[in-house]
């Protein structure tokens, strides 16, 4: 009853197990009655268990800044998977007009790798010459620098360099037109490979 009481208090679904953060930096699962480790969140996460993290002092929801911890502790024990230039292009996007608009467009992105994952993994059994994930990859990248100089002039150069003017309206249309026609060419293939 006590966990209930809790979880209606925390605004959080049935399905969705509490975890308490204490000041002590220790965690404890509501749900198994036990305290639990970072590592222990992140197995959570790969097995798609529902949960969210509240500072025990305030009920204040912290989830956001332990699964960004679990990510950083990832990449600084040799599991790195957020290239360098991703992540200046990430930084680059906070306090500008875009910033908004990058969690559902990462969301998006991430969602649709997700769904072709079981493709992609089809592809490489098969032993493809032509990598769709470095096709993805690239086509994910070019996006992100034609929005970012689009929204943002001067942002998309090489290494974060800055460039003396913005690029011209109808170089960036071309861009996104060939974008697309590469995107419809990817999904092609996609759904050939799937049937």
């Amino acid at each position: 009853m006590a966990r209930k009481s809790a979880e209606a208090s925390m605004n959080v679904s049935d399905d969705t197990i509490v975890i308490k953060k204490y000041a002590n930096r220790r965690l404890y699962n509501t749900a198994s009655s036990s305290y639990i480790t970072l590592e222990d969140l992140a197995k959570m996460v790969r097995e798609n268990v529902d949960f969210a993290v509240f500072d025990a002092k305030s009920g204040e929801d912290i989830t956001h800044s332990i699964l960004t911890q679990i990510i950083m502790d990832e990449e600084a024990n040799g599991g790195q998977m957020l290239p360098v230039s991703f992540l200046r292009q990430l930084i680059s996007m906070y306090g500008n007009s875009m910033q908004s608009m990058m969690p559902s467009y990462l969301d998006a992105a991430m969602t649709n790798f997700r769904e072709n994952q079981s493709k992609i993994r089809e592809v490489f059994g098969k032993g493809m010459q032509n990598n769709p994930i470095t096709a993805i990859h690239e086509t994910n990248m070019a996006m992100m620098r034609v929005a970012a100089e689009t929204f943002i002039p001067g942002v998309g150069g090489k290494g974060g360099a800055k460039k003396s003017s913005p690029p011209p309206a109808e170089t960036s249309s071309d861009e996104i037109a060939a974008l697309r026609e590469q995107m419809a060419a990817m999904q092609k293939k996609l759904d050939e490979l799937g049937k």
